[in-house]
């Protein structure tokens, strides 16, 4: 089982779509996927029908649950979509307190990482959709994953959403002999507009190891798959975005595979 979290400590990168489509291409390639959301706002609940103010089974009682030495059993937290070989472990909106709750407490870095090991046999890939602040939820999504995707925007701002981003990163895995994967994924991508152009040029040339070498364009047909509620790769053949997640996901698959040969 591979873990992937995708974070950002900018908001409006593409975040949650990217977790959504790269999802829906996984699942129609006839992998098993779960998706995790540890963000407050709980939008990859909602883009799966779910209520993040009324769910009764989520990552807080996942977390509450850890806090007080139950023991965990993980299929109790997650949930079926109507989407074949797409399940999610929900957020609800209370995990918004739960910096508050536990920071105080030892152990709770791990919460995500012990109990996806717990179903490692039922899932080829999990995606994490991490929260915008360093916090417990974004260290727990950041311990359990073996490849860190960064959606970025091509604008001046999200570069320096980008710089915090990676220095959270280093900062968290400074200590670990073997760090994760890392890949900046460029999104909502303009090239009509020369300030995209010139952006995406410094974003290679600052970071030419981990910037994918395509884009995720902007493509209406991402905001149509989520009034929608489904995965573009599977609202519509063939549309810009959806080809683009493809080109990522067979890079990305082919990363891994290139890391853990060298792990070897």
């Amino acid at each position: 089982m591979k873990i992937w979290a995708v974070s950002n400590q900018k908001g409006g990168v593409g975040k949650t779509t990217t977790v959504v489509s790269l999802a829906g291409l996984l699942s129609s390639w006839g992998f098993r996927v779960l998706l995790v959301d540890l963000d407050p706002h709980g939008s990859l609940s909602s883009y799966f029908g779910l209520d993040p103010d009324g769910i009764k089974a989520s990552v807080y009682n996942l977390f509450h649950d850890a806090s007080q030495k139950k023991a965990i059993k993980t299929e109790a937290y997650i949930r079926k979509t109507k989407f074949e070989n797409i399940s999610i472990l929900p957020a609800s909106t209370a995990i918004a307190t739960l910096d508050r709750q536990v920071a105080s407490m030892g152990g709770m870095g791990l919460v995500v990482s012990n109990a996806l090991k717990k179903v490692s046999s039922q899932y080829d890939y999990v995606i994490i959709d991490s929260p915008p602040m360093l916090g417990v939820l974004m260290s727990n999504a950041l311990a359990a994953c073996q490849h860190l995707l960064i959606p970025t925007l091509a604008e001046f701002l999200a570069l320096k959403g980008l710089e915090r981003m990676l220095h959270t990163f280093d900062m968290v895995f400074h200590s670990r002999k073997v760090k994760p994967a890392c890949t900046i994924i460029p999104t909502m991508f303009d090239k009509r507009t020369r300030a995209a152009r010139e952006s995406l040029v410094a974003l290679k040339s600052a970071y030419p190891d981990k910037v994918w070498v395509g884009y995720i364009p902007v493509d209406t047909k991402i905001r149509d798959a989520s009034q929608a509620g489904v995965p573009v790769s599977l609202f519509v053949k063939n549309s810009k975005a959806a080809d683009a997640y493809a080109e990522l996901l067979e890079t990305l698959l082919q990363d891994d595979i290139d890391h853990d040969r060298k792990m070897a």
